[in-house]
């Protein structure tokens, strides 16, 4: 298998994790509105936000090329271009952890404490579940998207 193949299966494999998670996640939140839901516990923005903060962690990272992070003064505009992509890319796994740390704790909290049982836990569950598949398909297209390949001539003026 050629690098274009796998760069080009790496991305639809990325996709697939990402709406995956989504569905996941969204599946809850409709099922909560829902007449079977038989709880009074419905999912709100705030179990929202740890997805909104990874996939804004996703866009962030994803935004960031490889050659960026070691790239020197000359090859980009301006001094410590290098030092400036690192940071993004920090903050973009921290948006990211933030998100799955979040999902965990808004489970715990909302969903484990008062001891909801399993069709009402699913909700934080899935929230997890959503979060995690989310930064694994950050991961994927982030290597998959930076792959070097052998016959790809860089051309700079």
């Amino acid at each position: 298998m050629n690098s274009a193949n796998t760069r080009t299966a790496g991305v639809y494999t990325a996709g697939a994790l990402f709406s995956l998670g989504f569905f996941f996640f969204v599946d809850a939140a409709t099922f909560s509105r829902s007449a079977r839901n038989g709880s009074e516990v419905h999912v709100k923005f705030v179990d929202w936000i740890p997805g909104i903060c990874s996939a804004l962690g996703m866009l962030v990272i994803n935004s960031i090329e490889k050659g960026r992070l070691n790239a020197d003064s000359y090859s980009y505009s301006g001094n410590g271009v290098a030092w400036k992509a690192r940071l993004v890319l920090f903050l973009g796994f921290a948006l990211m952890a933030g998100g799955l740390a979040g999902s965990v704790t808004v489970m715990v909290l909302k969903y484990v404490v008062p001891e909801y049982p399993f069709p009402t836990l699913w909700f934080g569950v899935a929230n997890v579940v959503a979060n995690a598949l989310i930064m694994l398909s950050s991961v994927v297209l982030w290597i998959s998207q930076n792959m070097e390949d052998d016959y790809t001539y860089n051309l700079a003026l």
